[in-house]
């Protein structure tokens, strides 16, 4: 059986999207998937010279889209580092170890779409209180199967990235 999401037409003005983030990371939330009928969510997330964006983790049940608008960036994709400059597309399967940072000497910006959509934007509103120290880790710990996003060690990613 194929899904076949259900929705109106979403149209997101640049003015709309929710900030998120301070830099060295930082975005904007485009669209979660409520809106959508469940077929994607996406994000738009900047990062500065060399700053990590999400440390290893895998979904269950989506694949994760990454378009890179500008700049660098390294992507964790299973065991392998990929390289994704301007202009480049990689998308990672479900339950397949992944993270991504810019490059180090360079900044990145990223489209990111999770396919089938999963209601993200509270995770990146968590992040976002956790990084100001509003929260605890314990809760993002704890909001893993609510979000898809499980989190994971990559012996790869921590060479790459140290």
């Amino acid at each position: 059986m194929t899904f076949v999401p259900e929705h109106q037409p979403v149209v997101v003005r640049a003015g709309e999207a929710e900030a998120i983030g301070h830099p060295p990371s930082s975005g904007r939330l485009i669209v979660d998937a409520d809106a959508t009928g469940g077929a994607l969510s996406s994000q738009r997330i900047i990062l500065a010279d060399g700053a990590n964006g999400a440390t290893p983790h895998h979904h269950k049940t989506a694949s994760e889209f990454f378009h890179v608008l500008g700049g660098a960036v390294q992507i964790l994709c299973g065991d392998e580092i990929l390289t994704a400059e301007e202009g480049d597309t990689v998308v990672v399967p479900p339950r397949t170890a992944h993270a991504f940072g810019a490059m180090p000497g360079r900044d990145a910006d990223l489209l990111i779409i999770i396919t089938p959509g999963v209601q993200r934007f509270d995770y990146f509103r968590l992040l976002d209180r956790l990084a100001g120290g509003e929260d605890v880790l314990q809760e993002l710990i704890d909001s893993q199967e609510r979000f898809d996003n499980h989190f994971l060690d990559s012996p790869a990613w921590k060479a790459a990235r140290d």
